[in-house]
């Protein structure tokens, strides 16, 4: 699924790059993720899970009901955090 930069996109507008959130420390992600929009948690979802449904067309039709801010970040927390352990494993 091709990711769209919508006007106001976090990741855009600060030039952040989504693999960053994978490098940076705990602490950082949890401020991170407190301060981006619903938007930008599904954006990010979208590219570091390509074949997650997280937008709002595939989470109705899929689901029923649209991802809430909460269940993203928690589920973006989650992906950061097995891409955390994954990288390591490589690494190793």
């Amino acid at each position: 699924m091709e990711i769209i930069h919508t006007r106001g996109s976090f990741w855009k507008d600060n030039n952040y790059a989504y693999i960053r959130v994978v490098g940076i420390s705990e602490a950082e992600l949890l401020q991170l993720a407190e301060n981006l929009k619903r938007s930008d948690i599904i954006e990010w979802l979208m590219w570091n899970d390509r074949n997650g449904i997280y937008s709002d067309e595939d989470s109705k039709r899929e689901f029923g009901a649209v991802m809430t801010r909460e269940e993203g970040v928690e589920i973006m927390l989650r992906q950061a955090a097995e891409n955390r352990v994954n990288q390591l494993t490589i690494i190793r």
